[in-house]
């Protein structure tokens, strides 16, 4: 079984700035609230917090979360770290999409090139009955390992804009007093210089084995539902 359309993918630019879109169109839509009421109704649990306490906590779900922060410290607040999440996430998708697609391209000539070696020592009649040279498709687990492979690299490269962006997102701004984080750079400059460079990349083990195969499973899905869908003329 095969899990690829025969049209080649289109052009590196094209998918690097449809991808980047994509990611700062969702970093301000939906992801950058989220984040901050996520991380909210994280942090408010550690291992040494008093289990009579664990029902009584300030932030019970989403929409609470979000109506409390915006109540106290204003819908603002929802937007901490909106810089920082766009470009985690227009890096993210930007790379990941790059990625897949150059892969995947890159593959595909190198199979229509196995099958044109193919059909010359076959000969012309027998390959014929095996489908054109042209007819160069991904199997579904090479689909797969693209796009977990290009997933792995935008949190690589991006690592650091999600920890800024995850300080920036917990803390709570009192009115009087200077935040922690104030931003991208300066972020950055606090963590490194307090914690050492390395901590700039806490985090990215688990990031990573959330993301690839997320990312494996999302493109070879995506891939196999295209075929089908092609296959059969749907939406023409």
């Amino acid at each position: 079984t095969s899990s690829s359309l025969s049209p080649p993918p289109p052009p590196p630019a094209v998918t690097f700035f449809a991808g980047l879109l994509c990611g700062l169109t969702e970093a301000v839509a939906i992801v950058t609230p989220a984040e901050v009421c996520k991380i909210r109704m994280q942090s408010q649990y550690h291992s040494l917090m008093d289990p009579s306490r664990v029902n009584n906590v300030k932030y019970k779900n989403v929409v609470q979360t979000a109506m409390l922060v915006a109540k106290e410290e204003g819908v603002g607040a929802l937007y901490k770290g909106v810089v920082p999440t766009m470009l985690r996430q227009g890096c993210n998708q930007a790379v990941n999409f790059t990625a897949y697609n150059w892969s995947k391209r890159r593959l595909l000539a190198y199979k229509k090139k196995n099958r044109e070696e193919e059909m010359e020592r076959a000969g012309r009649g027998t390959a014929s009955s095996n489908g054109s040279k042209d007819d160069v498709t991904l199997d579904h687990w090479q689909s797969l390992m693209l796009g977990g492979l290009s997933g792995g690299m935008g949190p690589l490269v991006n690592n650091p804009l999600d920890v800024v962006k995850t300080r920036m997102q917990k803390q709570v701004i009192h009115p009087g007093k200077e935040p922690k984080y104030k931003s991208l750079m300066q972020s950055c400059i606090t963590i490194a210089k307090d914690e050492g460079t390395p901590a700039l990349w806490k985090g990215i083990t688990p990031r990573l084995m959330r993301i690839m195969p997320g990312q494996a499973i999302t493109f070879m899905t995506y891939e196999a539902v295209s075929t089908q869908m092609e296959k059969y003329g749907m939406f023409e």
